[in-house]
């Protein structure tokens, strides 16, 4: 029996199909995923990503170690609550992990890391930490629901506490840290859709019912299969298979996310990332949208005359009524087009630059 989040039992009150992920029992659907993902576009889904771990960094020197840590510049920080997507690096610039890093004050900062990833993120985090004299805390304790769509933001304000009701000012890519102490609750402008809505941490023992609030508030449960479509459509990354260690953020669409000013800032990587992108980046990150019949898939072999590239993910779009992809092919490809090797069959496929879809709207 793998790991159960504090919402378990709730998934199985509702009728949830449960699958193991990456250790963990989570819902992969209550009903139809198509469903499921048509909601969140449309309306308001609740999903449950508890799996995910939370770590806070807390020290006078918890900012000099974010700046050697991450990719991304943590001086972009300055205002509380602000949050910052970037990957953690190893010294050959490969990608031990993307996460969010939310700026609480000077002496805390908050991580939410991958749940596949958990241990060798806390052993490096441990690893670079004791330089500084920082002090890195897992939150298990933590539970955490994102909830998103449409209606995301005004259906969860209606059972949020009277002392959260702050959040209802959020900017995106903020969360509300107003009086609040490491065991409240934590509640972010931020998702993993492509929709608005909050990602929210809260008590483990206040979360089962939290869940029901929402549900009899409107927002229906959603499962790990609709939002792989949702993340997918949005052109958001997942780790594993859009980028690992073996791949840097400079093939994998991410270099938007290297902060390389000030030049004097020697975070972990960077010769490596430098050196890749003097020589040459050899691949780009592109989006592709298939013209014929049949389904991408991750790993299928994409054929472009400067060579081949690979699906990384890819899937059917709801949204779009056919299969999308994120795929890494050759730097040099000029070309609109290139074909997929769909189970023997060679499928035209066009290139597209991702998000395929936000906030509802189809963007390619």
């Amino acid at each position: 029996m793998g790991n159960q989040t504090p919402l378990y039992n709730a998934h199985v009150r509702m009728g949830a199909k449960i699958v193991d992920f990456a250790g963990w029992e989570m819902p992969i659907q209550y009903g139809s995923m198509l469903e499921e993902h048509r909601t969140v576009r449309s309306a308001a889904g609740m999903f449950d990503v508890s799996h995910m771990t939370v770590i806070d960094l807390t020290g006078s020197q918890v900012r000099a170690c974010l700046k050697k840590l991450l990719a991304n510049d943590v001086d972009r920080l300055q205002e509380a609550g602000k949050a910052l997507y970037s990957c953690m690096l190893n010294a050959q610039g490969g990608v031990i992990d993307d996460l969010i890093t939310y700026f609480i004050n000077e002496d805390w900062f908050r991580l939410v890391v991958n749940a596949a990833t958990r241990d060798k993120d806390l052993d490096w985090i441990n690893q670079q930490a004791a330089a500084f004299d920082v002090t890195v805390t897992e939150r298990p304790e933590m539970a955490m629901i994102a909830v998103q769509g449409p209606s995301a933001r005004e259906l969860t304000l209606k059972v949020l506490d009277a002392k959260y009701q702050g959040a209802s000012e959020l900017k995106p890519f903020y969360a509300f840290v107003e009086g609040i102490g490491p065991d409240d609750w934590f509640v972010a402008r931020t998702g993993y859709t492509g929709e608005d809505g909050f990602e929210i941490m809260l008590p483990a023992a206040e979360a089962d019912a939290f869940w029901q609030a929402l549900a009899d508030a409107g927002v229906k449960p959603i499962g790990l299969g609709a939002r792989d479509t949702l993340r997918l459509e949005a052109g958001m990354n997942l780790y594993g298979t859009d980028m690992t260690e073996e791949t840097t953020p400079l093939v994998s669409g991410l270099g938007w996310t290297i902060a390389w000013e000030p030049a004097a800032r020697d975070f972990i990587g960077r010769a490596a990332l430098a050196t890749q992108k003097e020589s040459g980046v050899p691949q780009k990150f592109v989006g592709l949208v298939l013209e014929g019949k049949g389904v991408l898939r991750n790993h299928m072999k994409v054929i472009t005359d400067q060579g081949e590239g690979e699906i990384t993910s890819g899937s059917f779009s709801p949204t779009m009524n056919g299969s999308i992809a994120l795929a890494r092919i050759p730097a040099g490809v000029t070309a609109d087009k290139v074909t997929v090797d769909i189970r023997g069959k060679e499928v035209t496929a066009r290139i597209v630059k991702p998000p395929f879809v936000r906030n509802g709207e189809v963007k390619v």
